[in-house]
């Protein structure tokens, strides 16, 4: 049998990837998983990044004005509030000038016009901020690294941004107990690289892991690609410290799983946004690394086929599956076109899947994964495809996935949508929306988490033009919003969605979500003009 042949070619495999495939392909290595290594090995790499959060689209006018924001009762800052934080933190952490990078969001949809922006080092220093504002009623927007897509780590019109990146120490990994405290500015990629210094992963891992920080990851619960394997942070992290509007510290650290001691108030700040409070510290329990990790990447003719397959991976990899993303011809190869040091070992197919394994025994998950893959071949599920337990073809395969989104946006206007939907309809509304948008949209595509039913759907055009804006807002919400889907499943609301939490959220629970507003911030200073409309 043709699997029988393949297996065999496994064997005889050194170190490379194994191909399923009935004509060569040619690959390109890349032999580390750092983004500092990659640039130096592919100058189009530090390139393509620059340009994403640089000069690649035009400033955008203030938001206050084109989308006529009115701005809340907050006061004005003055140069006596300016002289206060100068004195509270020392002048270098007092930022005046230059604050364009702090002001607009990483899409170039959203640009405030905040004149102070304040870098405090400490817990302390933060309650102090805000003990300060809420008194003097200046508006606030905690901001990370600045890497979210909903518009809700930047400030809509002058508030103050507050920004949390010298709360950037891994404070202790514990080896034994795998539970790890880390401060809110700590960047994701550096707290992993910590973890595993000591056999340990953080359960999180996303595309802007080189700059995202681990406290906005919590303060928008945010998802990445091995959800299916881990779940999403309001199960991973164990505890919060909080610095409230009123510059009260809620010490809501835990370094344990189990804990019922009344209501569990940590999970008000994960996914919260920064508008309750603000995220100082957090505990986190830190699996175990794997020691054998394999990446099949594999092409499909129909997405009844990714499904089957899907359903295949759930059943037959079991405990080692440890991802299971989805990305659409049309996605894969606005990529390619845009990054020319991405290689993809296959090609001509509607639909690829790539599927990953974490496991302790290498020659059992080889086995598995292999046995997996070639009853798909046999039952015509799966036409094409390679696999790899190489660490550096698993990275240059990852990285396919982590681009797409970034090609997306290189060149090209793209309305980015982030929601959750039933998996039998998981892909429908691709199909649906190209034929809704007809020419005026360049590229229509889906990719995303399908081992968790996250759909991350792309419209892209020229440039913006309310034509196209009417034929997909609020559609895609309404289209969602009919299947009982969810309009954010990890980005978050922010500014963007607010008009949309309606799709999502029954009037009554809005109403409560309003009243725990007010009474955490009863003079709404954190985060104003998000979330709650």
């Amino acid at each position: 049998m043709r699997f029988q042949q393949l297996l065999h070619v496994r064997r005889l495999a050194s170190a490379g990837a194994t191909t399923l495939m009935r004509r060569p392909i040619t690959t390109t290595t890349i032999t580390t998983t750092s983004r500092t290594a990659l640039a130096a090995t592919y100058p189009a790499f530090a390139t393509t990044v620059r340009t994403m959060a640089g000069s690649g689209a035009p400033i955008p006018e203030l938001t206050e004005i084109t989308d006529n924001v009115q701005r809340g009762n907050y006061a004005t800052l003055t140069d006596k509030d300016v002289a206060h934080f100068e004195q509270l933190l020392g002048k270098n952490f007092v930022l005046t000038e230059d604050l364009e990078g702090y002001n607009i969001c990483f899409l170039k949809r959203i640009r405030g016009n905040s004149k102070l922006v304040l870098k405090p080092g400490s817990t302390a220093e933060v309650a102090a901020i805000m003990k300060y504002c809420n008194e003097r009623r200046l508006a606030v927007v905690p901001q990370g690294g600045n890497t979210g897509l909903v518009g809700g780590s930047v400030p809509i019109c002058d508030e103050i941004v507050l920004s949390l990146a010298r709360l950037n120490k891994v404070l202790s990994v514990d080896e034994v107990t795998g539970i790890a405290v880390v401060e809110a500015g700590c960047i994701l990629e550096n707290f992993d690289q910590r973890a595993r210094e000591v056999g340990l992963t953080v359960p999180l891992d996303l595309g802007a892991k080189a700059s995202c920080h681990i406290g906005g990851n919590v303060s928008t619960n945010a998802g990445g690609v091995r959800v299916v394997r881990y779940g999403n942070l309001h199960g991973s992290v164990l505890g919060v410290e909080a610095v409230l509007a009123t510059g009260q510290v809620l010490d809501l650290m835990s370094n344990f799983k189990k804990d019922n001691t009344g209501y569990h108030m940590k999970h008000l700040f994960i996914g919260s946004e920064g508008t309750l409070g603000v995220v100082t510290k957090l505990s986190m329990l830190c699996p175990h690394s794997s020691r054998a990790v394999n990446v099949a990447f594999i092409g499909l003719n129909s997405f009844d086929d990714v499904l089957k397959t899907f359903v295949s991976a759930k059943r037959n990899l079991g405990e080692i599956l440890s991802s299971c993303e989805l990305i659409d011809e049309r996605a894969l190869n606005t990529a390619l076109e845009q990054f020319k040091f991405l290689n993809s070992p296959i090609s001509g197919f509607p639909f690829y899947m790539l599927i990953e394994t974490s496991g302790s025994n290498g020659d059992h998950d080889e086995e598995k994964i292999n046995q997996f893959i070639g009853d798909g071949m046999e039952r015509g599920e799966i036409q094409d495809g390679t696999v790899t337990g190489d660490p550096g073809k698993v990275q240059e395969i990852w990285k396919i996935r982590e681009m797409v989104p970034l090609g997306l946006i290189e060149k090209s206007f793209c309305f980015k949508y982030d929601i959750s939907l039933p998996l039998r309809d998981f892909y429908n509304i691709v199909d649906v929306m190209r034929e809704r948008c007809g020419p005026l949209a360049t590229v229509v595509c889906g990719y995303g988490h399908l081992g968790d039913s996250n759909l991350h759907l792309n419209v892209s055009c020229e440039q913006f033009n309310d034509e196209i804006y009417k034929r997909v807002e609020p559609f895609v919400y309404e289209y969602t919003s009919k299947l009982k889907g969810s309009i954010s499943a990890e980005h978050g609301i922010g500014f963007l969605k607010k008009d949309y939490l309606h799709y999502s959220k029954d009037p009554v629970a809005i109403g409560y979500m309003r009243e725990m507003k007010k009474l955490l911030d009863p003079n709404s200073i954190l985060n104003p003009y998000k979330v709650l409309n």
